[in-house]
């Protein structure tokens, strides 16, 4: 019997190919991925997709091949990238697989799985068992197998996007999109033509060895293609995807990368203006500026521990209208609650050009910039627990500060406030500081990381 405890992750099944992941375990991956997301008894049929990275479509047909197998149906919607395929999963009312690994180097794969309506499946609902039954591959072969229709939805999606976010009647733009050779080069073509936008493209070319720069925005080396390119073309904009487009990053027109925070607020001011008095998510590592002009807009902020399966739960269980997080995933009610880095975009687009001519991207986000973050600073650490222990000890009792456990470790002061956090898969704690001013920020960051290294 195999063994994937080591590439059935939190909310993801990932690794290395085929070392850790090949057609055959793809293939019991679908065939447990019929009994647990109850395929058989609901829709009769799961929705395939698959991103650019050369292992990604044998894997995906042996998955398809797993599922049939059982007797269910596959709709295969070919190159997709993973918002694309949480749009058929919703649409069609079926549970959907993703073969992607995100931002991850080359050699990697994935599959990300989901139920009907693109609700997440992650351990705690239906990944533990999934990877049971994958793990046993004794699977009963079905008297009649299923079939795989293949279907395109990429026009259905890039009008549905632009159904929720309007882009008529606004002023010319020009944006620079990075694709980083991922699968915004095949998206964004059909999401974005329309009339007044002009969009200037790189590495739209869809290779999966990212020959250019990873495709990751996160890191801030690989945007500096993008940020050179902004200023050199006099863009308004830039938007940079990482390698299954569910994440987007801004840069604005002076070459400067936006907090996903400011974005954040922006985003729930607009969604605020459709549904006043909504519901916002937000994880507890972005700014607190988000919390302050959620309020001020007449909306309820709802703080949650990092991750995207605590910001969809609460989303559902709330009725929250939308939600982000620090890492550049947004989620919105109207999209399933599943995360979406283009429609993102499509609001980012939308806010500045219904500015008057000449307001610049930079001037239009002042009021959503109030403090100074020290982005994630990882610390590679022996003992997570004594060191975290250890900075709760120095901070405990001071005046005017409060802390909380609700991911981690929050300690809140009226200037200032951290959040220091275990990492799940690796030895490290991670910092986010913030301040409302830079020798502030710093000397907490700097108090903290002193304890942190003993």
């Amino acid at each position: 019997m195999r063994d994937l405890a080591g590439i059935v992750k939190a909310y993801d099944i990932r690794g290395i190919v085929p070392d850790e992941l090949d057609e055959s375990v793809a293939r019991a991956v679908g065939g447990a991925a019929v009994e647990v997301l109850d395929v058989l008894n609901g829709p009769g049929a799961v929705v395939v997709g698959h991103d650019m990275r050369p292992s990604s479509e044998p894997l995906a047909h042996a998955f398809a091949e797993g599922v049939t197998a059982r007797g269910a149906d596959v709709v295969h919607i070919g190159l997709a990238s993973t918002d694309q395929l949480y749009f058929a999963s919703g649409h069609l009312g079926m549970p959907g697989a993703m073969f992607t690994a995100s931002h991850n180097p080359a050699q990697y794969n994935g599959i990300k799985l989901c139920r009907a309506g693109a609700a997440p499946v992650g351990q705690d609902t239906g990944l533990a068992e999934i990877r049971r039954l994958a793990e046993a591959d004794s699977f009963p072969v079905a008297a009649q197998a299923g079939a795989v229709e293949h279907r395109d939805v990429l026009g259905d999606y890039a009008a549905f996007l632009r159904g929720l976010v309007d882009l008529s009647g606004t002023r010319p733009l020009t944006v620079v999109v990075d694709a980083a050779n991922g699968m915004a080069g095949h998206t964004v073509p059909s999401v974005l033509d329309v009339d007044g936008l002009t969009v200037v493209p790189m590495y739209f070319e869809l290779d999966g060895s990212f020959p250019n720069h990873e495709a990751n925005p996160i890191d801030p080396d690989n945007l500096r293609d993008l940020q050179s390119a902004v200023v050199e073309r006099g863009a308004d904009l830039g938007l940079a995807f990482d390698g299954d487009a569910d994440r987007c990053f801004v840069v604005d027109e002076r070459g400067e990368a936006v907090s996903p925070s400011t974005l954040t607020a922006l985003i729930a001011v607009r969604e605020l203006a459709r549904v006043p008095g909504a519901l916002v998510v937000h994880n507890l590592i972005t700014s607190r500026s988000v919390a302050e002009i959620v309020r001020e807009h007449g909306g309820q902020p709802v703080r949650t521990r990092v991750g995207h399966s605590f910001i969809k739960q609460t989303m559902a269980e709330t009725g929250a209208v939308f939600g982000g997080e620090h890492s550049g995933h947004f989620y919105f009610r109207d999209f399933w609650r599943a995360d979406s880095g283009m429609l993102a975009a499509l609001h980012t687009l939308a806010a500045l050009g219904g500015e008057p001519a000449g307001t610049s991207l930079s001037s239009m986000l002042t009021s959503y910039e109030r403090y100074v973050s020290s982005g994630e600073i990882n610390t590679i650490v022996a003992d997570q627990a004594t060191t975290m222990t250890a900075v709760e000890d120095a901070f405990a009792g001071r005046s005017g500060v409060t802390l909380d456990h609700l991911d981690g470790l929050t300690v809140d002061h009226r200037d200032w406030w951290f959040n220091l956090r275990a990492s799940n898969t690796e030895p490290l704690l991670r910092l986010n500081a913030e301040a409302s001013d830079r020798a502030t920020m710093e000397t907490v960051r700097d108090e903290v990381l002193g304890i942190v290294a003993g």
